[in-house]
């Protein structure tokens, strides 16, 4: 995460999706969210709390308040009492369920926002899930250029000045898209899925060196630009070297490491002359062959086997053959 996550971050980054409404509006709001996840407190509202994962968001829904409300009033207030007891983060009633006065009182005393949504609890669950693993995914910043090639997202990285930028712009003109330029924030999500977008203030501009700031949807249109896109192929552009090895047949793959996520990697060494733009286009092409399961570098080899194994045996046959 880039900044701390508070309760009252959440209630005003989530206010309308959520459909959410304060039931104690001064307290609990600076309490820190450790914990991407949210669940029902379950047993601990009958006095159970052996493993209790109090740091998640509380959820009460209709079976818990329902349940609340059928105990004695000592009961009931001894068991939230005991609830309230461990440093939760917040409280969250669903379906619109009125709370009761020990709920309130006890959650206030203990400086708890106590936050009611519309939602039926499911729906709750739906909405507020992917936004909290969004919120607290891994990420990181990565210098380079991200396009939409093809579907296929090529994150373009180098020295500066190599010409990321430039080639980018060329395959914008081109028809293919721009995800972000110079700055790409990297999102992990699940265990392998890199997912890269530019910066808020960016807004699809592109700096190029001699001419200055771009404004790529205005000048191609918005069909130019996409918001984020997942990352599956880093190109490297590296200045040309006579003595540097270089890879001839794409057979010994390289990958780049990007928040403990292996992505497969590409060098390209540019001199003058050569259509780095093409190239981006096959890298793509030639991603996608992959992907639906065709190595042309494997199969080429593959063939090559075959041609050197039948010529060993014509020339064993012969050796052998004395008549």
């Amino acid at each position: 995460m880039t900044s701390k996550l508070t309760v009252g971050r959440l209630i005003e980054r989530m206010r309308d999706t959520l459909e959410l409404e304060q039931v104690s509006p001064s307290h609990g709001l600076e309490r820190l969210i450790e914990n991407p996840n949210a669940s029902s407190p379950g047993l601990v509202l009958a006095g159970y709390v052996d493993r209790f994962p109090a740091k998640r968001l509380q959820v009460l829904g209709e079976t818990e308040i329902t349940y609340l409300k059928s105990l004695e009033p000592d009961v009931r207030r001894r068991n939230l009492e005991r609830f309230f007891s461990f440093p939760i983060p917040c409280v969250f009633i669903t379906k619109g369920q009125e709370p009761g006065p020990d709920l309130c009182d006890l959650a206030a005393a203990s400086d708890v926002a106590l936050i009611r949504s519309q939602l039926k609890t499911n729906e709750f669950y739906n909405r507020l899930k992917p936004w909290l693993e969004e919120e607290f995914a891994p990420t990181t910043n990565v210098h380079g250029s991200l396009a939409d090639v093809f579907g296929v997202g090529l994150l373009f990285v180098g020295r500066s000045g190599i010409g990321k930028s430039e080639c980018v712009l060329d395959l914008v003109e081109r028809g293919h898209r721009l995800v972000a330029d110079d700055l790409v924030i990297v999102r992990r999500r699940g265990r392998d899925v890199l997912i890269g977008r530019g910066h808020e203030l960016q807004r699809h501009h592109m700096e190029i060196r001699g001419v200055g700031l771009v404004d790529i949807p205005g000048i191609f249109g918005v069909r130019a630009v996409r918001q984020q896109k997942r990352i599956e192929v880093v190109v490297q552009l590296e200045q040309w070297d006579h003595e540097a090895p270089v890879d001839r047949t794409g057979l010994d793959g390289e990958s780049k490491g990007i928040l403990d996520v292996d992505i497969p990697m590409v060098r390209v060494p540019l001199n003058p002359g050569k259509n780095i733009t093409v190239i981006a286009e096959v890298i793509a092409m030639n991603h996608l062959l992959k992907y639906s399961g065709v190595d042309p570098a494997e199969r080429f080899n593959e063939r090559l086997m075959r041609q050197m194994r039948g010529r060993n045996d014509v020339a064993r046959y012969l050796q052998e053959d004395d008549e």
